[in-house]
């Protein structure tokens, strides 16, 4: 049984932490509570991207995996974070049914796309043109996931609310050592906190800031997720969540007047209703440039491993990662090319030559 150390505890930490707990090893995570990322997401999983009516990158591979892991984690931690609903694509003209059409008959997509036009029967929303209908969806509440799942870890002693000191981290032959805590290797899943990460602070990590809103419509009466220029999710008892900006311009991590601008002119091009802003929240994501996953382990320190840049995708790509990751930790298996880090390794030799 080994023991490894997970520097952050968001859907990364998250993942890479349970899937080496059930592959019977013992792990520690370290905290701060600076990356908010994972906890303000929509939590939404569908392997389509809607702008283009087109399959994302591995995008059954991701549900095969996604799915299964998270129902054991509800039964596991007795809680219920997966939640099925419809989301539904807004055609804002006759040109979009047809595109939608076009795209039910390609490969890897018809298992996932209606191929019915539902027509819009809510007064409160604008919807001439109907609705696409993405099949086998759902949404994550990674909120009640990351903390039920932070107890958990809290209660097997594995969790401790701490930054991490990399200037205390020992690299030893046989693994490190970190505070008096023996292991045979570190796990960075940081977020956007990577970049301050002197191990992996070459690889080419941006941040990618996301806002949400939460309206209260009482007169909106809607059950499933639409997405029209923005996206509206329902929460229950008349609130919805509205969102999300994708700015790679910003200023600090706090909520902004100008995402709040913008999502409202959004969300009324379709919400008909009167509604009122309850909250905002802000979050930077972590992505990479080529919009793949940052995953495996460093150019010259064997002990030390990486697992990032979900983007916006996170709680469809990390059990994924998770498991290709430790893969590669405990039996040496070959990461997929799209995950592998080091077809950026160019950019570590880079930085060696730059000190």
């Amino acid at each position: 049984m080994g023991h490894y150390l997970i520097v952050g505890s968001g859907l990364s930490g998250l993942a890479i932490a349970e899937t080496l707990l059930r592959e019977g090893h013992r792990v520690t995570v370290f905290d701060d509570g600076s990356q908010k990322a994972s906890m303000v997401a929509g939590g939404l999983y569908n392997p389509v991207v809607l702008k283009r009516f087109n399959l994302t990158w591995e995008g059954k591979r991701l549900m095969d995996v996604a799915l299964p892991f998270y129902k054991a984690l509800e039964k596991k931690l007795g809680v219920d974070v997966d939640e099925k609903i419809s989301i539904l694509r807004l055609f804002a003209s006759e040109g979009e049914q047809n595109k939608w059409f076009e795209a039910t008959d390609q490969p890897g997509l018809s298992e996932y796309l209606s191929t019915s036009v539902l027509s819009n029967t809510n007064k409160a929303i604008r919807a001439p043109h109907g609705y696409g209908e993405v099949l086998h969806t759902g949404r994550v509440h990674t909120a009640r996931l990351l903390s039920a799942y932070r107890e958990y870890l809290a209660d097997l002693g594995s969790f401790q609310r701490a930054a991490f000191c990399f200037s205390e981290l020992q690299i030893e032959k046989d693994g490190v050592r970190y505070r008096g805590l023996q292991a045979e290797g570190v796990i960075f899943s940081e977020g956007f906190g990577l970049r301050s990460n002197p191990f992996f602070n070459y690889l080419p990590l941006e941040g990618n800031k996301g806002e949400l809103l939460e309206i209260y419509a009482p007169d909106l009466k809607e059950s499933r997720v639409i997405k029209g220029g923005v996206f509206i999710i329902p929460t229950g008892a008349d609130h919805y969540l509205a969102g999300a900006t994708y700015s790679r311009s910003y200023e600090g991590a706090e909520p902004t007047a100008e995402a709040r601008e913008k999502l409202l002119k959004g969300l009324h091009k379709f919400v008909q209703c009167d509604f009122e802003v309850t909250r905002q929240w802000a979050g930077i994501r972590p992505t990479v440039p080529d919009r793949r996953p940052l995953v495996g382990v460093h150019p010259e320190y064997s002990s030390l491993y990486v697992i990032n840049g979900m983007g916006s995708r996170g709680v469809l790509i990390a059990p994924y990662a998770a498991r290709c990751l430790a893969g590669l930790i405990l039996r040496a298996e070959p990461l997929p090319e799209g995950l592998d880090c080091t077809r950026f390794s160019h950019g570590y030799q880079r930085s060696k030559k730059q000190v």
